[in-house]
């Protein structure tokens, strides 16, 4: 295994974080590894590549509950990869494929000392122990609420707050989850959205202004240039800056391809919802309309987590 620490990069979904996971394995120096903490299968439940038992979306992992977790995940950053295990769980066709996929990435990473980048949402509240507990360097990618929200209600995605409000120790860790009990089993997309964006960035910006090995960058930013703001996370990550990795990113996000394509959809074997992109038509992409764009500022703006 390699030296260097691995890398996890992290924000609520469609905040961008595939982008940003694949614009960092253009290094050549990485092993893309997809959402492990997701509670659906596929990408998650895969024991081969995270052989511990995830029980909410969002799971919060700290001291005080991480005795499988450490054991589980310092494998995973290991990139020892549990055949066995996977085995006895999955044997579809498709798990096969994944299998093999994820057994032999695993494998010829370790032999030639990369390091695991996991690119998982579901991590967000768990990136302080990431950090401190497997060293890893953590990049949160932060996406402006309006658009966050729009690209749920695109989507029709939404995630119950009882997710978070049934984790005990994510209440006593950051008793401000607390106040979304009011909008447990609430069923209009975008305040649901708008209420989860409010408390994930005040989580966010507790851990990340304590915790060293954690970065917040925005989407926007990134977007606006690429070039610029992947230089930096590449000198944060570790990363050799090089001619590859300047013309693999730059392909990547000024492709003409993107207006072609839906808005979302999974890709691949690991389910991952990347695709090339010309990244400044993203900042120009409709996202809500007014009335409901100004709700989601209404709903959003908190003096506490005011940027």
């Amino acid at each position: 295994m390699s030296a260097e620490p691995p890398v996890l990069v992290t924000g609520l979904p469609r905040s961008g974080t595939s982008w940003v996971g694949r614009m960092l394995t253009a290094s050549g120096r990485l092993v893309y590894v997809n959402e492990p903490l997701n509670p659906q299968r596929p990408p998650g439940r895969s024991p081969g590549v995270l052989n511990a038992s995830v029980t909410h979306r969002f799971q919060y992992i700290c001291p005080d509950n991480e005795t499988p977790w450490l054991a589980a995940f310092s494998r995973t950053v290991a990139l020892r990869y549990g055949w066995a295990a996977e085995l006895r769980r999955n044997h579809g066709p498709g798990d096969l494929a994944r299998m093999a996929k994820y057994g032999t990435a695993f494998t010829l990473g370790r032999r030639l000392a990369r390091r695991a980048l996991l690119d998982d949402p579901f991590a967000l509240l768990s990136a302080e122990w990431f950090a401190a507990r497997l060293g890893c360097r953590v990049v949160v990618v932060v996406r402006d609420p309006v658009s966050f929200a729009g690209s749920w209600r695109r989507l029709g995605w939404r995630v119950d707050a009882r997710e978070l409000l049934d984790q005990p120790l994510l209440l006593r860790d950051h008793p401000y989850v607390a106040d979304l009990a009011p909008f447990a089993g609430e069923h209009d997309v975008i305040t649901a959205a708008a209420v989860l964006w409010r408390t994930a960035w005040r989580v966010t910006g507790t851990v990340a202004g304590r915790t060293a090995g954690i970065k917040v960058v925005r989407y926007e930013d990134l977007c606006a240039a690429p070039l610029d703001g992947f230089r930096d996370l590449y000198a944060w990550c570790g990363l050799p800056w090089t001619g590859r990795a300047v013309r693999r990113v730059t392909a990547a996000c000024t492709s003409s391809r993107s207006g072609s394509r839906p808005a979302f959809a999974w890709t691949g074997l690991s389910r991952t919802a990347y695709r090339p992109m010309d990244s400044r038509q993203a900042l120009t992409a409709t996202s809500l309309p007014h009335d409901d764009a100004v709700r989601v500022r209404a709903l959003t703006t908190d003096p506490a987590v005011s940027s």
